[in-house]
């Protein structure tokens, strides 16, 4: 029979006297991080390699240092990488509405924006004071008198000539008419005029055709004349105003020599600047009057526009020292891409090149973008968004809800900035494998994993890191030094955290936790350092606080609402074991299994699959048992019997295969009428050949049934039953242990079903003899029996009669049997 394990087997503590410190004080702080080489090398690998589409997802789970380790090698490398250029937005003078883009040398965006308002300011005071000189004042006058000298020689020769024919101009708001006057050089009424006669009547018309023409003519002239003398003043204003702009121009060009772009723009400016220079004078001349004689006054004008000359910085790296790294936990598309921004005024809005603004893509160019994946992917548009910008080496600030619009509008489309960053995905194991195995445009830009693994082996150097983490925890929290006991009993709950006696967890974030809350208790019990009963007391009181679902199960179980036997012996009924999952705790709940059995050819049923509570793996269990009853009990004959399986009280779905050998326990014992001891419960998976195999959770599972038990009353008749292969996995409670020093409660390991048997009934199963027999007194000599009559039962009393007639004709036929005397 199967001996139960030693206190010893079921705990493995680690000993504080390895530990050569008094307290955590004494050591150096943690350098590097504890374990994690794989995903490490990893990071390192897709930090360094320069080409396209080798972007890391880092995957595992919370608490792992995922984000800590990237941090750090990104962080590592953006120092000995270059700053990457500055980048700014001007105005498109050919396309207001396309703003240019142009990269500059770190440091000097802002000096370019600096200069360019310079530019403006030294320019609208110059240019002003220029056109208020009196040098130029006389230049302007010399085009101006010039102009109404020729217009007075040409008006005077032509009014001459219209006199000599009885003509005079007259100014009229339409322009200048032609007016026949007499003798007295008054104009000629429509009565006098009737009183020519034809022949003078049409000398006259004839002169007035031939003075209009004059008229014309020097109309045309003056016209022409005009023209030139505006020309004339343009390119005074022009000659006036370029020595200034070229040279403040040319000062600006030599400061950032080489950017063609750049150049390029300052080539507009100038044109513009030359075509705007009403803009830059403070005040606008307005003669009132052709020939009057009214004085010329300066009338104020709107207030001009210069926004057009700005520069909108929107990547500054002058204070950088390498290359970027940004954090952005909040991913969404407006963030990453950047915006366009809007005003509000009188009901409208508005927009220019200067709102629009950067986003993380913009600040990461030319280094490193962390991403947290959950919450990157909350927004589909960020997404495709983002592989789109990482395939096409650019980011676009656009409109994305343009798309959606049944009216599209006139927006703004900054020009696109070149890319160059490397994307980090911070997630879960599910997001990676979800992405890798249905988008494809994934795997080509996210070529590099970097998986961050739980546990790490619990070797003499991994105790010397967990040591040195709670140091450094202690050193940059502010909390008390933890002694050597202290230490051990972290190092324990890291044990029980990685559920290995081999290994030691490496959520580290659930460490820092717990330093934190022993760091608490410590403090309130006013002690100078962090011992072992601290801690202790911390996992207690974060167990207490989370555990009311646990206590009221077990209060209900103890009352019997919720049914559990743990002690005496029934036939069909094995406590199974489940472990519950609440996110923030994990606990053990014992559960009735119990089966029934009769006569027919159903075979085992299981109803929790007949009722759609049942998972695919359970269901699977549930065939592999039935496979196995079939090679120990069907090998000449079928069986035939009907059999129910079922977990009692059940309101939920069950799922996973852990409790395959307490089905199996509990369908041997209905077949065969043995009873099972109630006080041992069972969990463990087994295959079609009786070989146990492991389950999870197996910690949590025996003290969950333990802790029923205890509130009962230990009285040594209690125990679980587990696979062997789960020995490793123990690292139970203190009270658990102590128990099993004291011989009140026992755990046994199993490596095949039928050793459970015995533990359970206390008959042993029996192995087949070569004629697939099992021996008498057997177990299953006894299932046998119940299942041989089973299938007389089913076949009816006709297969009895002729049962016993063959019986009669083995004997002779004398009627008396085969007995010997």
């Amino acid at each position: 029979m199967v001996k139960p394990l030693s206190h010893e087997e079921i705990h493995l503590p680690c000993d504080p006297s390895r530990f050569q410190f008094d307290t955590t004080k004494d050591l150096a702080p943690l350098i590097g991080f504890v374990g994690q080489e794989r995903a490490l090398q990893a990071i390192e690998f897709g930090v360094n390699i320069p080409s396209h589409g080798f972007n890391i997802y880092a995957l595992g789970e919370n608490g792992t240092g995922k984000t800590s380790s990237v941090r750090h090698f990104i962080s590592e490398k953006a120092k000995t990488a270059p700053v990457p250029n500055d980048w700014v937005y001007v105005y498109n003078f050919r396309s207001p509405e396309e703003p240019v883009a142009i990269s500059l040398p770190p440091g000097q965006g802002v000096n370019f924006q600096r200069d360019m308002m310079e530019l403006v300011s030294y320019l609208r005071i110059t240019i002003q004071r220029i056109f208020d000189s009196k040098e130029y004042y006389l230049q302007k006058d010399r085009i101006t008198d010039g102009f109404q000298v020729k217009r007075k020689e040409l008006f005077g020769a032509f009014e001459t000539q219209a006199e000599a024919k009885s003509f005079r101009v007259q100014r009229s708001v339409n322009g200048y008419n032609v007016v026949a006057v007499n003798v007295s050089g008054e104009p000629i009424s429509e009565e006098e005029f009737d009183t020519f006669t034809e022949d003078q009547k049409d000398e006259m018309r004839e002169y007035r055709r031939i003075v209009q023409e004059q008229l014309d003519d020097v109309i045309r002239i003056l016209k022409d004349e005009d023209k030139k003398t505006k020309k004339a003043l343009t390119d005074l204003e022009r000659t006036a105003a370029l020595s200034v702009l070229e040279n403040s121009l040319d000062e600006i060009r030599r400061k950032y020599s080489g950017n063609e772009k750049l150049n390029a723009y300052l080539d507009e400016v100038h044109e513009d600047v030359l075509t705007k220079l009403d803009d830059f004078k403070g005040d606008v001349e307005e003669p009132k009057g052709q020939n009057s004689q009214t004085p010329i006054v300066k009338t104020a004008k709107q207030e001009p526009d210069f926004l057009r000359y700005s520069v909108n910085l929107i990547v500054n790296n002058a204070r950088a020292t390498g290359a970027p790294c940004v954090f952005e936990n909040n991913p969404t598309y407006f963030n990453l891409f950047g915006r366009v921004e809007h005003k509000f005024q009188m009901g409208a809005t508005f927009t220019d090149f200067t709102m629009i603004k950067g986003g993380a893509l913009h600040k990461a160019n030319g280094g490193f973008l962390v991403l947290p994946a959950l919450e990157f992917l909350r927004d589909f548009i960020s997404y495709e968004s983002l592989k789109r910008a990482v395939r096409e080496k650019e980011v676009k600030i656009e409109d994305v809800m343009e798309r959606y619009r049944l009216v599209s509008t006139a927006m703004m489309k900054p020009e696109p900035i070149p890319l160059n960053v490397k994307i980090i995905l911070i997630g879960s194991p599910e997001i990676y494998y979800l992405l890798y195995n249905k988008d494809e445009d994934y795997r080509e830009l996210f070529k590099v994993k970097a998986d961050f693994d739980s546990r790490i082996a619990r070797t003499d150097e991994s105790l010397g890191c967990y040591a040195s983490f709670i140091a450094s925890k202690s050193a940059s929290e502010g909390l008390l030094p933890f002694d050597a006991e202290g230490v051990a009993k972290v190092v324990d709950f890291g044990a029980r955290l990685a559920e290995d006696q081999g290994k030691l967890s490496t959520r580290f974030s659930d460490i820092s936790n717990l330093l934190q809350e022993a760091n608490y208790w410590a403090l309130k019990e006013k002690s100078s350092v962090v011992s072992g009963s601290h801690v202790r007391n911390a996992v207690r009181a974060k167990i207490c606080r989370n555990s009311m679902m646990e206590d009221r199960l077990r209060e209900m179980a103890t009352e019997g609402t919720l049914i559990v036997d743990t002690d005496g012996e029934l036939v069909g009924q094995v406590n199974g074991l489940a472990v519950y999952d609440g996110g923030d705790h994990r606990f053990g709940k014992p559960s009735r299994i119990t089966a029934s059995v009769y006569v027919g050819g159903g075979g085992v049923m299981n109803i929790e699959r007949q009722t759609k509570m049942s998972g695919k793996i359970h269901e699977k269990a549930v065939l592999i048992l039935s496979n196995y009853l079939g090679k120990k009990f069907a090998v000449k004959a079928p069986l035939s019997f009907t059999a129910s399986l079922t977990f009692e009280q059940l309101y939920g779905l069950i799922e996973g295969d852990s409790a395959t050998c307490a089905e199996l326990y509990s369908l041997l014992s209905a077949i065969s009428g043995v009873a099972l001891k109630q006080g041992i419960a069972v969990t463990g998976s087994m295959d079609q050949n009786g070989g146990v195999q492991p389950v999870g959770g197996v910690n949590q599972k025996i003290e969950g049934f333990f802790d029923l038990c205890r509130f009962r009353g230990l009285d040594g008749t209690h125990g679980v039953i587990i696979p062997s292969r789960n020995r490793k996995n123990l690292l139970l409670k203190e009270e658990v242990v102590e128990a099993v020093r004291d011989g009140k409660f026992r755990i046994w390991t199993i490596d095949r079903v039928e050793e459970g048997i015995e533990i359970l009934t206390g008959i042993p199963a029996g192995d087949a003899a070569p004629d697939g027999t099992y021996p008498e007194g057997s177990f299953y000599r006894m299932t046998e029996n119940r299942l041989d009559e089973l299938r007389r039962y089913a076949k009816g009393p006709q297969e009895d009669q002729k049962k016993e007639e063959e019986e009669e004709e083995s004997c002779g036929g004398c009627g008396d049997g085969c007995r010997e005397d």
